[in-house]
This record gives C-alpha cells, structure tokens and sequence, in this order.
C-alpha cells in the first residue's frame, strides 16, 4: 500500500509496525452468563520473539513485617527495586491465583511521549504482584493502581483482563511522560452475558457509554488528556482510546482486526465492522463487548487462539505467501518496504512466536482450590495441547518452568515443554498441509486425555468438605505432573513419528488403525515399503510451470 493512503510515512509506518509485532499478544473474556458451564473464561497468547515460555509459579506463604519483594522488568530482567512485601500472599499458577483471580494483557503502546516515566514498576511485575496479593477482580484493580500511584509506572499503553469467579473486567493503562510517576487509566466491567477481546490496541472508547456503576478510571483521565491537548470536547464525549491510542493502520490491521475474528466467531452482524477491521475506515469502532450467539465452552475459546482468520476475508491460506503446503504463517517482519511504498502481510491470533498460551476457567460453583482451573500450553496453541492445571498445585511440573542453564531461552532441553514443542511446530511449519493432520490427532488426543484426567474426581472435592484442604492441594500437584508427565511422552513420540514418517520430504506409508511408531507399513521381507514420493502439491506445481515458462519442459 502507499504510505500517502494512511497519513503516515514510511519510517513512522515501519515503526508502528515493528512495535505491534513484537509486543503482539492476544485476550479473549467470556462472562459467567456466557459460557456453557457457567465458568468466566479469560485467554492469553503471549507473544513475543525470544521469550521463553515460562508458566509463572510462586507458594503462597506469610510474610515478616520489613520483608521486601524485589522487582525485576518482566521483559528485560533488568533490576528496578524493591517494594514492601505483603503480610500474606497466595500461590499463583500462571495467570491465576488460589483465590481464582487471573490477570493477563495486551500491550497497546498509545502516544509514545508518555512511555518514559519517573515510575519503577512495568506491567508484568504489576500482573504477578497483584496476582499474589488479590482475593478478587475489583481489589485487583485497586491493589495495581495504587501500587502505580505509589511507585510509578514504567511501560507503555497496556490493556488488562482482569477477572475472578464472578466478574470479568478490562482495565487500560498508560503513563504520564517524562517527569510524572503515576498514570492514567480506566476499567470496564464485562457484563456477564458478553463475550471480550483486546490484541494491542486500546478497546476502550467513549466511558460515558457504559453504566456508571461499571466503570472505574483514575481521578484525572479527562483533565490530563485535557492539560496534553488530547482532548477539548465535553467530558460525556470523552473517549479513553481516542485520548491516549488513537487508531493507526496497524493498530486496526494488526490488532482490532484479531478482535474483529475472535467476534466473529461468537457473534452476530460482524459484516458491518469488516470495512473498519480492514483500515479502511479508521474513525470507526467495534464494541468493547458484544453478547454472543450461543453459550461458549472453554473448548471454543481454545479454538479461539487458534484462530488463523479461517474462512474470512483476512483467510491467509491458499495464497503465494502461505508456500506450497498452505501454512497459514508468515515469517516476520510482517511489514516491509519496497521504494516509496511499504506492505504488510496478515497478523493473525494464532501465531510461530507464542511463548506461552493459557486459558482460565474459574467455577463459582466449586470451593477456589478446586475451582481455578489453569489451561497452559508452551507454544502456539494450534501446534500444542493445552495441558491443565488446578489453581492451588504447590509444585509446577519442571517440564513448564525456566531452569537457567538447563532449559532456557538459549539453552535447548528434551524435557522443557517449550523446546520439545518448537521442536515439533518448527517441523511441522513448512510441510503444513502435509504434517498437521498428524499432529492435530495427537493434539486432540492429549487435550481430551488431559481434560478428562483433570476432571473435578470424587476424591479432592470429598477432601474439601472433609476439611483436608491439604489433602486436596496434595493430590492436585501429584495429577498435574502425571498429565504432564503424559503429554511429553506423547509429543516426543510424536516429534520421532513426524520424523520417521516424513523424512527427505517423502512420505513412508501408515497403517492408520495402528498407534505411533507401530504404524508404519514393512515389506514381507521386514523392510519398509518404500515410500510415496508426490512432490509439490499439484497448485503449487501450476505456480512453478506458470513462472518457468518452457525452462524444465521435458524436450
């Protein structure tokens, strides 16, 4: 596209872009009286090139009055101080806390001039201090203002989804610029039977829009955006995103436009958003919620984040792009410069460089220790299983964690989930069409075998009512690490299978009826029947005969 076409230049437009990529993740929220159990659901694909994927773990435990929690940037690792600790924390696994709160985000950036602060802490220490600390949504919103309102904020424009057992809300941030220390911000609460999303662009327009008693902002949202030039009408018009993010072509290409297919999945009358969720119209706006056409499973938010715009006319598939297995991927930079005019590919939900994913079902109905489920995966949730866990497990199954030195960002390990999981994925992403169908068996049997292995038992719902709370959070750590203890035999057997199956880019012949690494058909003579060798699919060959002219016509 011409730079002209979106009142950008090419060096600003480039910039947007790069920010958008690789600060790029993805929420999906789904009220009580939306979903098909009752439960609050609340998704995150955490994207980002380089990060490991490591699921957050912390006991909870009682603290001596003087004890202090240090701060380190969630991004970077850099040092940024030390707070007060709390007299009392709570374990969190992943995203979610004992209490059932679950906490995740999506970075919008905003205007640039207020990313730098006088503040210390960044959204990531706010997601997991305030998961340690919070009994529910609404005091976790309080305890993260505060704490920015004491300590400053150091990041740019972030969006959270911050949710409990019963409420689900969408709380946006951004700082106040260089010689400030605090920031401005305001929450929404999703009503319970409305389906969310947010995915790096701020979501969150007029306030005035939304029942008094559902919003929360800081004092002074308006006056500041006022005291900045970034808004002069009345303050019923006042809106947060207009303010402090307005919409760029990449915020609504990239972000609103992921947003736009996680609604149109769930819910009606999403043609009328399609001009605007294309950047062709970027004065519109799609709502923060929208009540959807059917209750939602957990299964259909998981589907969700692996989500590639199917069937849509952002469909990245059958296109030179997607190479000739179909992969619904690009590498990236997903923008690019060619003399006066820059481009763009597609930047679907699902994508290569998801560190981690995780889906949180928190049931009123159960007492929190076995409420809080926590869904996780370490890769793009369309290669991997998500693997379930209770939301009280004292012991994170190693295979999920950072260990320096052993399984890391540089440091490749057969027992790190990230690692054997990439190993697959990356195996998988060139040959797409012709491996996936093998991989999504095996994805949807350790899913289903994991879910069914998690399902709330007899046993540690009888330890509650008994009391044995212990007991209960005993059994749970020591079934988590057998579900993933389960899924690495089962995506290692997997990695050995794609690898047998498919080598050379042949394809040995299969038994279909047998399992894994039984299945593959031998000789009478003990060998293995030799292998069909199709080469590029037939459309793909039609592209290359097309481009080549007479050049390998046989003479």
């Amino acid at each position: 596209m011409k730079k002209e076409k979106f009142g950008l230049s090419a060096a600003v437009w480039m910039l947007s872009a790069f920010f958008m990529l690789t600060n790029a993740c993805t929420n999906i929220i789904v009220g009580k009286a939306a979903s098909a159990d009752g439960s609050v659901i609340v998704s995150y694909n955490a994207d980002s090139y380089g990060m490991f994927g490591d699921i957050y773990h912390h006991v909870g435990a009682s603290h001596q009055k003087g004890e202090m929690r240090k701060v380190h940037n969630w991004d970077t690792n850099k040092y940024l101080g030390e707070i007060p600790q709390a007299d009392i924390t709570y374990t969190v696994v992943g995203q979610m806390n004992a209490n059932q709160v679950s906490i995740t985000e999506t970075t919008f950036g905003g205007r640039e001039e207020l990313w730098k602060t006088e503040g210390m802490l960044d959204y990531g220490s706010l997601i997991y201090i305030a998961l340690e600390r919070a009994t529910s949504a609404r005091n976790a919103i309080d305890i993260i203002t505060s704490l920015v309102q004491q300590y400053g904020y150091c990041s740019e424009g972030e969006t959270f989804s911050i949710c409990d057992k019963n409420e689900a809300w969408v709380l946006e941030m951004i700082g106040k610029g260089a010689g400030e220390k605090g920031a401005v911000w305001a929450a929404v609460r999703i009503p319970d039977d409305c389906v969310s999303a947010h995915a790096n662009q701020s979501r969150i327009t007029r306030l005035s829009q939304y029942d008094k008693k559902q919003v929360l902002c800081s004092k002074d949202v308006i006056t500041f955006a006022r005291q900045k030039g970034y808004f002069t009408g009345k303050d019923k018009d006042f809106s947060f995103r207009d303010a402090y993010a307005p919409n760029d072509f990449t915020a609504v290409r990239y972000c609103e436009a992921r947003v736009w297919s996680i609604f149109n999945r769930f819910c009606d009358g999403m043609d009328q958003y399609v001009e605007y969720a294309k950047g062709n119209d970027l004065q519109g706006q799609m709502p923060l919620y929208l009540k959807p056409n059917r209750k939602i499973s957990v299964k259909d938010v998981m589907n969700g984040m692996r989500d590639h715009y199917e069937g849509t006319p952002f469909d990245i598939q059958n296109q030179l792009g997607a190479g000739p297995y179909n992969m619904p991927y690009r590498p990236t930079p997903l923008s690019w410069k060619d003399a006066d005019q820059a481009f763009f590919n597609e930047r679907p939900v699902s994508t290569q460089q998801t560190a981690f994913s995780f889906v949180g079902q928190m049931r009123s109905q159960y007492p929190d220790v076995v409420g809080g489920i926590v869904w996780v995966t370490n890769d793009d949730p369309n290669m991997t299983p998500y693997i379930p866990l209770h939301c009280s497990i004292t012991q994170m199954p190693s295979c999920f964690r950072k260990i320096e030195g052993k399984q890391d960002d540089v440091t490749f390990s057969w027992q790190s989930a990230f690692w054997l999981q990439n190993a697959v994925s990356n195996m998988v992403y060139p040959y797409y069409e012709k491996m996936f169908p093998d991989l999504l068996r095996v994805r949807n049997e350790v899913e289903a075998n994991a879910g069914e292995m998690a399902q709330l038992t007899d046993q540690p719902l009888t330890l509650v009512k008994e009391k044995s709370v212990e007991e209960a959070i005993r059994y749970e750590t020591e079934t988590a690490q057998q579900r993933a203890g389960m899924m690495m035999q089962r995506w290692t057997e997997l990695y050995q299978y794609l690898m047998v199956k498919h080598l050379d880019m042949a394809t040995k012949k299969v038994d279909e009826s047998a399992s894994l690494l039984q299945s593959f058909k031998k000789t009478p003579n003990g060998l293995a029947e030799p292998p069909a060798r199709p080469g590029y699919p037939e459309a793909y060959r039609k592209r290359i005969q097309a481009e080549a002219g007479d050049r390998y016509l046989m003479k």
